[in-house]
């Protein structure tokens, strides 16, 4: 077996002990794993057809009084997860003294070529800090892939080493240009570094100080060759900087792709070949005899372009599947789209066919797809049993055959005949006749201004806003332009209309949209945040001015009008996930709820929230009204969300940071200046961040946010945060949170959730699970948003259909 290590790997698991006793894996001097890295990540093998076999070994380092169980999932080229095993904390309460090793095996019959994936993560510690972990396996090619946990700055994966006793190799493909290896922590020992090529011939010899530390810049005319270059480290200890490797440029021809490997011979191209075909597996259900289509995406990851050839392979007898093309050629850094059609076996019965992919430059690597075909109705029809457990690499479609027809790139609205409408690149996607069609706004956009002429549009929020004549609005940018987007004919056509100013500073704008029960009367109010100041030594601490525009429409026209400056001390606006309402409005009152920068010297609560209501007929803004504190302070993350009932009552949630969310609702309908209740918390210590906020038709609330737990199963000996649900009918305290969604990883994660609701009172939510951990997220090209929806006011829950949304407008034309 050749002795490697590398950021979290394992395979099928046949053999485990968290100590090497004599027997056991390991033990015999020639099992020794040498590698010991830091950090987390994983491995991918280009595995031939025969065994596989892997075995992994974990050292605590006990820095930190914490729990850490290493978990390896070892997964095919379909990402079907093959085995899963842990290697769990060595128990030691020494403090600074390194534990035994812990051992496992993992191995599978590898029936066809393919890159197999192992990924390792540990619990309590997402950047690998208090471990060590190595691997041997008898595949001959290999790269390991460091992939931490992310952190709020620029991505960077330092390469570290801990085995001083033992010799080592890092193996790296080098970038095209200039480049700098920085490498710290050597032992006082190591006098010099060398640099090899890819044919072995030594590249330079550089001096190591008496601090430990080197760096050497390569220039761009050094000859880098096609084959891997070979840092030698005499002692096995350091912590390691690459460019283009570990750390990454603007011009970066790999970027976040953090492959080596400790070994020459196992290098393969597997960054040039990255995601070369798309998705790895997709489970379909349908009619007998029904004949559908499947879409797949070839990918060139390399800088020229390059034929992929295709062919189908079928694990048992060939069954009625075919591909559009069988080769397709592909420009540098581009996809092309390639159909699998399909015709569904008898009722019952489940067929299986595998689509490979092999580069004519590199026929040696060679990987596949998998499409399942099942003759049965899919489980996405069926209400979910809640909460729906994410499992890794086993999401909607794995577990549910959720395979939507409408875009998903983004949240749903709904126009005042019901109709589903949601933002996607460039346009919009709306219901017509039953069928989805898309508005390209390019071609749409009739009138616009200079500015506009000649250019793509893109968006500065995903929102989308209808008033009660049926014209349509939502925001557009080209360049740092923005513009509000309306249509007086259904979505035919559009006119842009610029909002002035401030274009060259840092700005964020938010919209009006329906939250429940806030029809509008015309053009949706808009606000805007620029930014004045950020604080060095407090992160999440910036300062912007907010203002609110009032467009009218002026015999079918709208002007912008001047803006209304209510606050120079707002923290911004947090909108990636729960899309928080900032503003309602009823008749001639226009409500914004905004969250408030403090001084850091002194004590306050939280973040403020305050209200202040706008009238039209006036043209002025009353005294902002302090609601409530959202803990911490000065967090960005607390952006708090206002909706309105349908008897003009004003509610909002203030924005927390991991701690309950404080409720407080007016005093007086339509009105933020008499008073409001006592603020209470939405539920006892609960760990609550990123509001979304609706109100029913019976004027419910619903609020969906991500809420952390600890200590508990899927994860009891680590935390995780979910994706939750709490609701208030009218009149009644919230209700307990309900979780509706569990991740398939501890630690850090967030939904880039969005709950909108319709005409009709039925929750939408939107969502796209996002782990921490880079090397799941790098190795899922595109996102995994979905879509599901309630029709009992969150009883329960199914993933979303378009007959759902058809249903949905015949039921409110009625």
């Amino acid at each position: 077996m050749k002795p490697s290590f590398a950021p979290l790997l394992l395979l099928a698991c046949f053999a485990f002990q968290t100590d090497a006793r004599a027997g056991d894996p390991g033990t015999a001097d020639g099992d020794r794993i040498d590698l010991a890295i830091g950090g987390v990540g994983g491995v991918y093998f280009l595995a031939e057809p025969g065994e596989l076999v892997i075995d992994l070994e974990k050292r605590d380092q006990n820095l930190r009084s914490v729990h850490t169980d290493l978990r390896a999932i070892l997964t095919g080229p379909d990402r079907q997860v093959i085995e899963e095993v842990v290697i769990p904390d060595d128990g030691s309460n020494e403090r600074g003294k390194p534990g035994p090793a812990g051992r496992a095996r993992l191995k599978t019959r590898v029936e066809r070529k393919g890159v197999y994936a192992l990924n390792v993560t540990v619990s309590q510690d997402r950047y690998g800090d208090n471990i060590l972990w190595g691997f041997k396996t008898n595949c001959p090619r290999y790269l390991i892939e460091t992939s931490r946990g992310h952190r709020d700055r620029a991505h960077e994966e330092p390469i570290v080493l801990g085995n001083p006793d033992r010799p080592g190799d890092v193996c790296f493909l080098p970038p095209e240009g200039q480049f700098e290896v920085e490498i710290t922590g050597l032992p006082k020992s190591t006098e010099s570094l060398e640099m090899f090529d890819g044919r072995g011939a030594l590249v330079e010899t550089f001096a190591v100080g008496r601090d430990g530390k080197t760096s050497h810049t390569f220039p761009a005319d050094v000859d880098r060759g096609a084959a891997a270059w070979r840092l030698h480290l005499p002692r096995q200890q350091a912590t390691i900087h690459i460019d283009g490797v570990t750390r990454w440029g603007d011009a970066a021809e790999y970027p976040n792709l953090s492959l080596w490997t400790p070994e020459p011979s196992s290098f393969f191209p597997l960054a040039e070949y990255r995601w070369i075909l798309t998705p790895y597996s997709r489970t379909i259900y349908g009619k007998p005899g029904e004949k559908g289509e499947v879409a797949l995406q070839v990918h060139n990851n390399g800088s020229v372009e390059k034929t992929i050839r295709l062919s189908l392979e079928f694990p048992a007898t060939a069954w009625p599947a075919e591909i559009s093309s069988m080769q397709v050629s592909v420009r540098p850094r581009r996809s092309q789209e390639v159909v699998l059609r399909y015709t569904v076996p008898p009722q019952g019965e489940t067929r299986i066919c595998h689509l490979r992919a092999t580069p004519d430059p590199d026929p040696d690597f060679s990987t596949y797809s998998t499409i399942t075909v099942s003759a049965a109705t899919a489980p996405t029809s069926r209400p979910l049993d809640i909460p729906l457990v994410l499992k890794p690499y086993a999401h909607e479609n794995e577990q549910f055959g959720y395979l939507p027809d409408y875009p998903v790139e983004n949240q749903v609205y709904f126009d005042m005949a019901n109709r589903p409408w949601i933002w996607t690149g460039g346009g919009l996607a709306t219901l017509r006749d039953g069928r989805w069609a898309t508005i390209d706004l390019a071609a749409a956009v009739t009138t616009r201004p200079p500015q506009f002429e000649g250019r793509s549009f893109g968006s500065p929020s995903a929102k989308i806003a209808f008033d009660r004549d049926g014209d349509i609005y939502t925001l557009a940018s080209v360049g740092r332009e923005m513009a509000l987007l309306h249509s007086r004919d259904d979505g035919k056509t559009f006119a842009a209309y610029l909002i002035p100013g401030r274009q060259s500073e840092s700005r964020s704008l938010d919209i009006e949209q329906s939250s429940g029960q806030n029809p509008l009367d015309g053009p949706p109010p808009i606000v805007r945040y620029t930014r004045t100041e950020s604080d060095p030594n407090l992160i999440w601490r910036r300062l912007h001015d907010l203002e609110l525009f009032c467009p009218t429409k002026v015999n079918w026209q709208i002007v912008i009008g001047e803006p209304v400056l209510l606050t120079k001390k707002a923290i911004g606006l947090a909108a990636h996930s729960g899309i928080p309402s900032t503003v309602v409005s009823r008749g001639t009152k226009v409500h914004v709820v905004w969250g408030e920068a403090t001084d850091p010297k002194e004590k306050v609560a939280g973040v403020p929230a305050y209200v202040a209501s706008y009238d039209r007929t006036t043209g002025k803004a009353g005294t902002p009204a302090l609601v409530a504190y959202g803990p911490p302070a000065n967090d960005i993350h607390n952006t708090p969300s206002i909706t309105i009932d349908r008897r003009g009552y004003l509610h909002v949630l203030a924005g927390t940071h991991g701690q309950p969310f404080p409720y407080a609702q007016s005093l007086e309908p339509n009105d933020a200046h008499s008073g409001w209740t006592e603020a209470v918390a939405l539920g006892k210590g609960l760990s609550q961040t990123y509001i979304g906020l609706v109100c029913g038709p019976d004027d419910t609330l619903y609020s969906a946010f991500r809420l952390w737990k600890r200590g508990e199963e899927p994860f009891p000996t680590s935390h995780f945060a979910t994706l939750a649900l709490a609701r208030k009918e009218a009149g009644k305290p919230w209700e307990e949170p309900r979780v509706l969604i569990v991740p398939p990883f501890s630690e850090y994660s967030v939904f880039y959730h969005r709950l909108t609701v319709d005409r009709r009172g039925r929750l939408f939510l939107s969502y796209d699970y996002w782990s921490t951990f880079w090397f799941y997220r790098t190795d899922h090209r595109g996102n995994r948003r979905a879509l599901m929806m309630s029709p009992d006011g969150g009883k329960t829950w199914k993933m979303a259909g378009t007959e759902d949304f058809v249903a949905g407008e015949a039921k409110a034309r009625r």
